[in-house]
């Protein structure tokens, strides 16, 4: 999730409550196209600001949403890791962009149960949230980065799809190189937010392109995303320093790729990202291999990157579905049908990875 904070937040003198639409098009036409970056980054930062957008209600619904059974591997998965690493203490579990504090709820019980009792801190920076994650853990601390989480005791992170709302750059191959693509007015003069388009930039940008992607054919589109690569940075480097895991859960690709993957979503439907920004959540695919390049950088421990659905059979959520339905066999249906959108290859099983990180003295994590 992005910082709100952005234009039109009171940080440019715009009007309280003007539209990001009305602001982007008289920035566009004062100072030239604004970066895709910049377009993304203003446009979530509205949008997490404005509102809780998750459920069935909202504009989509995340894995902790659809059963318990997600959170309560998470917290096994921790826990494990913790007992097996000598049961440090003090001990913190970290969630990076909580939603509404299903999977930090549900993991915190099962990890109570191995004696695991870590204090709670959620890095999150919509109020809109907040207020949602304070009545699921009263008990938690709110932070705006990973800056001010206690750089005493081992840490317990996990993200689990916050890193694809992070904003992206793309880089187009032209004819004469390669160039960034921006975000520029439409020829129509839309004022109802339909006035925006992808154009190409005219600054050469070849050096920002990773090196193995620069020979790649004119029309080639490369998408990086540095606070992503950053965060995981940091956090490899807080591992290494305090002891601990991470877990990173997201839709993405285990091997970096190029063409496009930036999309919106508003009321469980992709609808045209450059349509009334703001008003939608904006994501792209997570570049797992570029995210786990960062982690050996800073001589962190990659535990591997696999599917979620190899992830969550390993740790047993066919047996988990199995005790929950002898339990309420009169809900064996839906168990099993969230089961399988959570695992199934059609469904989340494949397209969502989950990359494991440790400190370089912690052991291996089961489902890598």
């Amino acid at each position: 999730m992005s910082e709100p904070g952005g234009i039109g937040n009171g940080g440019d003198g715009a009007p309280e409550g003007e539209s990001l639409s009305v602001i982007f098009r008289r920035l566009i036409a004062n100072y030239g196209p604004i970066t895709i970056q910049h377009y993304f980054g203003e446009s979530n930062a509205r949008y997490y600001t404005a509102k809780d957008p998750l459920g069935s209600e909202g504009d989509f619904v995340t894995a902790p949403e659809i059963s318990q059974m997600f959170g309560e591997l998470i917290g096994l998965w921790l826990a494990d890791m913790w007992i097996r690493a000598g049961k440090p203490e003090p001990v913190h579990y970290v969630e990076l962009g909580p939603g509404r504090g299903t999977l930090a709820r549900d993991a915190l019980r099962v990890m109570a149960r191995y004696g695991l009792t870590p204090q709670v801190h959620f890095v999150e920076g919509s109020a809109a949230l907040k207020a949602v994650q304070l009545e699921a853990v009263p008990h938690a601390r709110w932070h705006g980065d990973l800056d001010s989480i206690p750089h005493h005791g081992a840490l317990l992170v996990v993200g689990n799809e916050f890193l694809d709302a992070l904003p992206i750059r793309q880089f187009a191959r032209m004819a004469e190189g390669w160039r960034e693509r921006m975000v520029g007015l439409a020829d129509n003069g839309a004022e109802d937010g339909q006035g925006f388009l992808p154009i190409a930039g005219e600054k050469p940008m070849d050096l920002a392109v990773p090196v193995e992607l620069r020979e790649a054919p004119e029309g080639t589109i490369v998408e990086t995303c540095p606070p992503a690569t950053g965060i995981v940075y940091e956090l490899a480097g807080r591992l290494n320093a305090q002891g601990g895991c991470a877990l990173l859960i997201d839709y993405g690709h285990a091997h970096t790729r190029t063409g496009s993957t930036l999309q919106a979503v508003r009321a469980h439907r992709k609808v045209d990202p450059f349509v009334n920004p703001g008003e939608a959540d904006l994501t792209a695919h997570v570049d797992f291999e570029a995210l786990s390049r960062a982690v050996l950088s800073r001589e962190g421990k990659w535990l591997g990157t696999v599917t979620q659905g190899h992830f969550l059979r390993a740790l047993g959520i066919e047996a988990r579905t199995a005790a929950l339905a002898a339990k309420a066999p009169a809900h064996i249906v839906s168990l099993e049908t969230a089961r399988d959108r959570l695992i199934e290859e059609g469904q989340m099983g494949a397209l969502f990875k989950v990359m494991g990180i440790a400190a370089p003295q912690w052991p291996d994590g089961a489902g890598f």
